[in-house]
């Protein structure tokens, strides 16, 4: 199938009207699979809803992602404060079908290669609190089904830890191994094969942001 005619297609027929719209995510890429998707990043005017939408169009599914230029500035103003790309990397990385992004597109990759503002004080002590009350949680869980799904989130956090101390960008499912890779192959190896008994893991990762945190932390 024909991802760029067919979501060309797709726009003309549901967005005639729209400022701009264009194709993104793995179905350009390498990473493309039987399972990818349409990405459409849409752009209206301000008198038209945003809204997020997904559909089939011709044996596609397809994830609209419907902006207007305040719903736009607003997300990606979220994004940056959670540390967490998505629209960005969408923008940065998309095709045009209709309309031009003007410089939105260089703004958007300039972001992501400058990578996330400097973390905090209150964001790294909340971070640390968050893993260390996982461990501990982990530690002393006596009920089979509760330690596993504890093992599971010290598991997620110790990467999500691991990437907001070291600079990057933060993520989830194949976004979160993706930047650990990016970060440290090597290490985002380690972290999959941690994932049925991850606590030693974690501890390293606590210890190299600063430490468990328990005593005496405020929010």
């Amino acid at each position: 199938m024909d991802a760029l005619t067919d979501a060309r297609d797709l726009v003309a027929e549901r967005f005639p009207d729209a400022t701009w719209a264009m194709l993104t995510g793995s179905v350009l890429g390498p990473d493309r699979t039987a399972g990818s998707d349409l990405d459409i990043v849409v752009l209206r005017g301000e008198e038209e809803p945003g809204y997020r939408e997904s559909l089939y169009f011709r044996g596609w599914p397809v994830e609209l992602f419907v902006h207007t230029p305040a719903r736009l500035a607003v997300s990606l103003e979220r994004e940056l404060a959670q540390r967490k790309p998505s629209t960005h990397r969408m923008i940065a990385r998309g095709v045009p079908l209709l309309g031009e992004p003007g410089d939105l597109q260089v703004r958007c990759a300039g972001v992501l290669a400058a990578g996330p503002p400097p973390l905090s004080g209150a964001e790294g002590d909340r971070l640390r609190y968050g893993l260390t009350d996982l461990l501990d949680d982990h530690k002393h869980a006596v009920d089979v089904g509760e330690r596993a799904v504890i093992a599971a989130a010290v598991w997620t956090e110790s990467a999500r830890v691991a990437l907001a101390f070291a600079g990057r960008w933060l993520s989830s499912g194949k976004w979160l191994l993706r930047e650990l890779r990016a970060l440290d192959s090597d290490f985002a190896d380690r972290w999959l094969a941690a994932r049925d008994e991850p606590a030693a893991f974690a501890a390293e990762v606590l210890a190299k942001a600063g430490g468990p945190l328990f005593e005496g932390y405020r929010a």
